[in-house]
């Protein structure tokens, strides 16, 4: 874990899952003793007998590939059993997206007479203008924003930091909370971290999802919302009103194209419908 944290540079809830894949290996091993090729393969499988999605299974093992290629590079063992071993196969499913009427919906939910509510106005607004990682929302600081050009700087994963342009209206919204409500929120917890809790303390991830939850049902949006869920819907408009694909890929500070390139996919589907009402002979 500390290699994984020092030298690689991995964010904190990647190694936190590492962690928890590696110690449910190291619990079955226990109870299924054997050559450690022998214990992968018996591991797997039960993984599969019992119901794990491909993607989980795809996960646990890369967490064992990466544990024993450390053991390798250190010279603690000879021969890596996971060398051989292919990742199941997973269907990855189209990412939820909202329509730009159903964003609009979500960011106006909250009641902006209130301290909290302009708080979460500015974070709806930002997100949506940003596609920033709910992560990173909750990891700004007040010195990580420029009015000229408006734009947030945020730690993405691997602490790589990036750029992100934002929105004159998220600016203003970024601006309101930051000179009417954070001053009232600050406390000796705060340190210089932006959004905070009704108590004055960093807001967190979960803190997040709650709130995304409740507004999610004052909008009306019958389907249940992640907190990916603006960030899919900021890339998916991004493209379906004409971005390219590298500079999407630049804003969400994804590493692999392929990753972006599920929302090419989301376009197209989204653009079926419209075809077939508007094409005479669809």
């Amino acid at each position: 874990m500390h290699y994984l944290t020092y030298e690689r540079h991995l964010a904190s809830n990647t190694v936190a899952s590492y962690e928890r894949d590696l110690m449910d290996f190291a619990r079955f091993c226990e109870t299924f003793p054997g050559p450690p090729k022998s214990q992968l393969l018996q591991y797997l499988e039960f993984l599969k007998r019992s119901g794990r999605a491909p993607s989980t299974r795809a996960r646990r093992l890369s967490a064992l590939k990466s544990f024993y290629g450390y053991l390798e590079r250190e010279g603690r063992l000879q021969d890596n059993p996971t060398r051989t071993l292919d990742a199941p196969k997973a269907h990855r499913a189209l990412p939820h997206v909202l329509s730009v009427e159903e964003v609009v919906r979500l960011i106006e939910a909250p009641d902006v007479t209130t301290l909290l509510g302009m708080r979460d106005r500015a974070m709806l607004e930002l997100l949506y203008a940003t596609g920033l990682r709910v992560s990173e929302l909750c990891q700004l600081t007040v010195n990580d924003w420029w009015a000229e050009p408006p734009r947030v700087r945020c730690l993405g994963k691997g602490s790589k930091e990036r750029y992100v342009p934002m929105g004159r209206v998220a600016l203003q919204w970024l601006q309101t909370y930051l000179d009417r409500v954070r001053p009232r929120l600050v406390s000796a917890k705060s340190r210089d971290v932006l959004f905070l809790n009704r108590r004055g303390a960093p807001l967190t991830r979960q803190g997040f999802w709650k709130i995304l939850k409740e507004y999610s049902a004052q909008a009306g949006i019958a389907e249940p919302l992640s907190p990916h869920t603006l960030r899919h819907s900021f890339a998916t408009h991004l493209l379906e009103n004409g971005a390219d694909l590298r500079s999407v890929q630049e804003l969400l500070g994804h590493q692999d194209i392929a990753t972006t390139q599920i929302y090419t996919h989301v376009s197209r589907e989204r653009i079926r419908p419209v075809y077939d009402r508007a094409h005479p002979r669809a």
